[in-house]
């Protein structure tokens, strides 16, 4: 299992734009056969910074999302166009 998160903060200006981003980003990621879970959260207290919490079955799963048109369209397409800050952590599971 591959889990991770993304946490990005974006404009006051863009919040609009990114919440319909990330509700189409994660509709579609959600169908796809290798994801197990896709969820995107803004930060309570901080609501220009999202974190995503994504889980994957395995590498190639992982890798089939960022080469899928939706991620294309959505997270190249604006979310990256628009973030001003952007962190990866990946994650080990402990049970």
């Amino acid at each position: 299992m591959i889990s991770f998160t993304v946490r990005m903060t974006f404009s006051q200006d863009d919040r609009d734009e990114i919440g319909d981003a990330l509700r189409g980003l994660a509709a579609a990621s959600r169908q796809e056969p290798g994801c197990v879970t896709y969820v995107a959260h803004t930060v309570v207290g901080d609501p220009d910074t999202v974190v995503i919490y994504e889980q994957y079955a395995d590498d190639a799963a992982a890798d089939a999302h960022r080469q899928s048109a939706h991620f294309k369209k959505y997270a190249v397409g604006v979310l990256y166009q628009r973030m001003r800050e952007r962190l990866r952590e990946d994650l080990k599971a402990l049970a």
